[in-house]
C-alpha cells in the first residue's frame, strides 16, 4: 500500500503530465489546422486510431453530451477533415471517417509526435521504456475497472 507522501508525489507528477499533454494536444491541433480546437483534434485521433465510427461512439468515448460532439463534427466537416456517410446497418445513423485530407494531416502529426517521443526518450534504455509502457498500461487498465 502506498504511503501519503508517495500518493502526493504521484498526484503532482500526474498534474504536471496532464498540463503538458494539454499543451501538446493544442499544438498538434494547430498543426492540423490553425482554427482546430484541441477537443476536435482528440476526435480526429479517435477516428484515426479507431477507424470510422458513429458520433454516439465518440459521445461515449469522450463522456460528453451529443451537442458538444455535434459542434465539433460540424467544424471537422467544414474543414474537410472528416466525412459523414450513412451507416449501412442503420440508415438513420451516420458513420464519421477521416477524409483523405484529414488522414494526410493526421499522418503528418503522427510522424511529428513519434519523432518527438524518440527525441525526448532517446537516452532511455529499451527496458526502461518497456517498463514505463507496462506501468502506464496497468494504470490505464485500473482506471477502466474502477
Amino acid at each position: 500500500m502506498a504511503d501519503d507522501e508517495t500518493i502526493l508525489a504521484l498526484e503532482h507528477e500526474m498534474s504536471v503530465l496532464i498540463r503538458r499533454l494539454r499543451r501538446r494536444i493544442a499544438l498538434r491541433a494547430r498543426m492540423v489546422h490553425p482554427d482546430l480546437a484541441p477537443v476536435a483534434y482528440s476526435m480526429l485521433m479517435a477516428l484515426h486510431d479507431g477507424g470510422p465510427q458513429r458520433a454516439s461512439a465518440l459521445v461515449e468515448l469522450f463522456a460528453v453530451d451529443k451537442g458538444a460532439i455535434s459542434r465539433q463534427v460540424s467544424t471537422l466537416l467544414e474543414l474537410g477533415l472528416i466525412e459523414r456517410t450513412p451507416d449501412p446497418d442503420d440508415r438513420r445513423a451516420a458513420i464519421l471517417a477521416l477524409t483523405p485530407h484529414g488522414l494526410e494531416r493526421m499522418e503528418a502529426v503522427t510522424l511529428d509526435r513519434r519523432a518527438e517521443f524518440r527525441e525526448k526518450l532517446g537516452d532511455w534504455t529499451h527496458d526502461d521504456l518497456r517498463g514505463f509502457v507496462d506501468v502506464m498500461a496497468r494504470y490505464n487498465a485500473s482506471l477502466e475497472t474502477g
